[in-house]
């Protein structure tokens, strides 16, 4: 394949119209990336919570597959937060139940709460994705500058017209406009308008010329053309991938999603981050968890063992409000029906 450089020569590149969401965590595997890809789409790597290492390792394994374009995302660079002892007493004492009931010792904050963007992204300015993406932030200028001159294409993240504003000013080439029926965490960072999602691809697309990937509810061919329709030049889905036989979503996660007896909802109970899941007995019960990604790292002993337990119940089950269409088929199979 030769090395797209442009927007218009990756779009060249595609038979469908349909990026893969980047689902960090353990749902988006290299399988699923490079399956979404060989069937005409834009597969893509939620690489946030991995080690540089391991980072490496994924996106060579895409790359065994198919040699088609990937898309890499991590999350925008940001200190974390101070927290105080009373705020780790508080989170802790409402994790504690949870703990005991699955025999494990006390929550306790790690020291590392999150990987270091910097190592992250030498892997990607290296190992050199077709696309790079962000949420939670704008690219730092360095980094912009690095990725183009790697011929990497950039893309990031809003949830509001002031923030694709801010997104076209900082140099991107593309923006994914998030609505709020979208699952997972919230990908903005000033104002999140919890909008439609096709209103607002129109107003992004009416006071930008960038390309925009319309992410949020698009379950369907018929959502998928609703989106180009509004402006969107390409659907980004996720939780249409939840149930692919290549992704890494958990038995009971993968029962909770079939089941359908769920509603969605905000949270911050998981990652301290607003983020839409499947409402669970942990978040009714979390009322003071602490700023992302503090949180993040307090429940990922308690996610890791409920899902070996098959607890669905203290699993961050992420999920768009469509969940109950997700299909249990292939990748290429959901591709071709999302595909106008």
């Amino acid at each position: 394949m030769t090395r797209p450089r442009s927007w218009p020569e990756l779009l060249a590149c595609l038979r469908a119209p349909v990026v893969l969401a980047p689902m960090a965590g353990g749902v988006g595997t290299p399988a699923l990336a490079a399956a979404v890809t060989r069937a005409g789409g834009l597969g893509s790597l939620g690489g946030a919570y991995l080690t540089p290492q391991a980072l490496r390792d994924a996106i060579r394994e895409v790359r065994a597959l198919t040699d088609g374009p990937l898309l890499v995302n991590l999350f925008a660079p940001q200190p974390a937060p101070d927290v105080t002892p009373d705020a780790v007493a508080l989170a802790t004492a409402e994790l504690a139940p949870f703990h005991d009931a699955l025999n494990l010792p006390p929550p306790t904050l790690p020291e590392r709460v999150q990987e270091d963007f910097s190592a992250q992204l030498d892997v990607v300015l290296e190992e050199r994705p077709e696309v790079f993406s962000v949420a939670f932030g704008p690219i730092p200028p360095d980094a912009l500058g690095a990725l183009r001159a790697r011929g990497i294409l950039t893309v990031g993240t809003a949830t509001s017209l002031s923030e694709a504003l801010a997104l076209h000013e900082s140099g991107v080439d593309a923006i994914t406009v998030q609505g709020g029926a979208a699952g997972g965490h919230r990908g903005g960072w000033q104002d999140d308008a919890l909008a439609d999602t096709l209103n607002l691809v129109r107003e992004v697309t009416r006071a930008t010329p960038l390309p925009v990937l319309a992410a949020g509810g698009l379950m369907t061919a018929g959502h998928v053309r609703a989106a180009l329709d509004a402006g969107a030049t390409l659907a980004q889905c996720g939780t249409a991938f939840l149930l692919a036989a290549e992704a890494g979503t958990s038995a009971p996660y993968q029962q909770a999603i079939q089941a359908g007896t769920r509603d969605t909802v905000l949270t911050r109970a998981y990652s301290g981050r607003a983020a839409r899941g499947l409402r669970t007995t942990l978040t009714d019960a979390v009322h003071h968890p602490l700023p992302f990604p503090h949180q993040n790292a307090l429940t990922r002993p308690l996610r890791t063992a409920g899902a070996q337990a098959g607890q669905a119940d203290v699993l961050s089950l992420w999920a768009g409000t469509g969940y109950r269409q997700a299909q249990a088929t292939g990748a290429a199979q959901i591709v071709a029906s999302l595909t106008p």
